[in-house]
């Protein structure tokens, strides 16, 4: 049974009926979900969704979906980590990492989105899948529209780091490398989805699609023994992440399941793509949209769709946004990879480096529960780390060779 009341707009608040639309007709303000709450508390209880498989479906009273899930029937459920050497090491009492570099098919977050945005497709009887990325949505609409028996096309900047183009190829798609950033790419592919009856996920199924970020946010509040962490701290490309986390726990608040909720949200950014972060700090709801220039390339939407509702959020709920070098997030994935053993893509670097800023500067407090939101595995973008990392000791094929580097490495001059 689908628990979905509608669409309704997010700035005029026109309602909508369920169809592949994303903007509104009178307004063109952005498309969202409108839930029966009433009936999904009646239904939904921690017991229930604890007797569940342990994958993003188990919460599917809060997706919108009309029946059984199709897509991604193994995705989600992502550990949640507790970071001791981390939290030592950035100064502060209580560090739980959010871990999606892990146990999805494509190894990011981006699973959790395709998954009901492929679903739903299906449900709207689509034979296309369709999308425009900076690599991880690529992947995912790539290997889960294969499995699930789409015909795809990708579409991404020419630009992008070759392993995640190779990451694409691989599941044979159409792919298209397109001569400028992720925002033109993204306009042309508005363009198109005007022209075909295509499933573009993140366009005329965004409304739906988006919702499956709310997975990362229900997933978080069950694994801390059903209660919201004290501050979140979200990577921002779109900013679409940030805001369906906190939709997540406003959810949860509302259909009873935590009793209370004093979350702040941190938005996290490269300085050299940071439209999201210059807005609060700057303390406007303006978002002046920017070319980017950053190795965190997943982050590198320079015009982000969600931007004014992330600013928003953050504001709401008592956070602050903040943003780091190259050179910073560089080092954060190298302090994330050498205390916990994770290795993450640079947008990992990205939230690890700025909640060392926000704690350095009194907006994280030490001795509060902090969740780190860490959204795609490292193997996706080696390249951010040529020349970055410590050297390899070459040898001989020999015992005496070995002890010579041996002894090297224990009298270092």
């Amino acid at each position: 049974m689908s628990y979905v009341k509608g669409l309704k707009c997010r700035e005029c608040n026109r309602e909508y009926p369920v169809e592949p639309i994303y903007v509104c007709e009178f307004c063109f303000g952005p498309l969202e979900v409108v839930y029966d709450y009433k009936g999904i508390k009646k239904v939904l209880t921690k017991k229930v969704i604890e007797r569940r498989e342990k994958t993003l479906w188990r919460y599917r009273e809060l997706l919108p979906i009309d029946g059984e899930p199709k897509v991604g029937l193994d995705s989600g459920f992502t550990p949640l980590l507790k970071a001791d050497k981390l939290a030592k090491a950035l100064g502060i009492d209580v560090l739980y990492i959010k871990d999606d570099t892990v146990a999805h098919p494509t190894l990011s977050f981006k699973d959790r989105v395709v998954s009901v945005a492929l679903t739903k497709a299906m449900e709207f009887n689509f034979d296309t899948a369709a999308c425009a990325s900076t690599g991880n949505l690529a992947h995912s609409v790539s290997a889960l529209g294969a499995k699930a028996g789409f015909r795809r096309f990708i579409f991404i900047p020419a630009t992008l780091e070759p392993s995640k183009i190779i990451a694409s190829l691989v599941y044979e798609p159409n792919l298209i490398a397109v001569d400028g950033n992720y925002d033109d790419v993204n306009r042309l592919c508005s363009e198109i989805a005007n022209k075909y009856r295509w499933a573009f996920v993140n366009i005329n199924i965004r409304p739906f699609y988006a919702e499956g970020s709310k997975t990362h946010g229900f997933e978080v509040i069950e694994q801390l023994g059903w209660k919201a962490p004290d501050n979140i701290v979200v990577p921002c490309a779109s900013g679409s992440l940030l805001t369906k986390i906190w939709k997540s726990f406003k959810e949860f608040h509302e259909i009873g399941v935590i009793k209370e909720l004093k979350t702040k949200v941190f938005a996290a950014q490269a300085s050299g793509c940071s439209p999201i972060s210059t807005a609060i700090k700057q303390d406007t709801d303006i978002i002046r949209p920017v070319k980017p220039n950053t190795i965190a390339k997943s982050l590198a939407i320079g015009n982000p769709a969600d931007g004014y509702y992330a600013t928003k959020v953050v504001k709401e709920s008592g956070g602050y946004g903040e943003d780091v070098s190259d050179e910073e997030i560089i080092d954060a994935i190298k302090l994330l990879a050498k205390t916990e053993g994770i290795f993450s893509e640079t947008a990992g670097g990205v939230t690890v480096a700025v909640t060392k800023k926000l704690i350095e500067s009194g907006k994280i407090g030490r001795d509060e529960l902090t969740v780190v939101c860490i959204t795609g595995n490292g193997l996706k973008t080696q390249e951010a780390l040529n020349g970055k990392t410590i050297t390899p000791y070459y040898i001989k094929p020999n015992l005496a060779s070995f002890e010579e580097v041996l002894n090297k490495m224990q009298n270092p001059k």
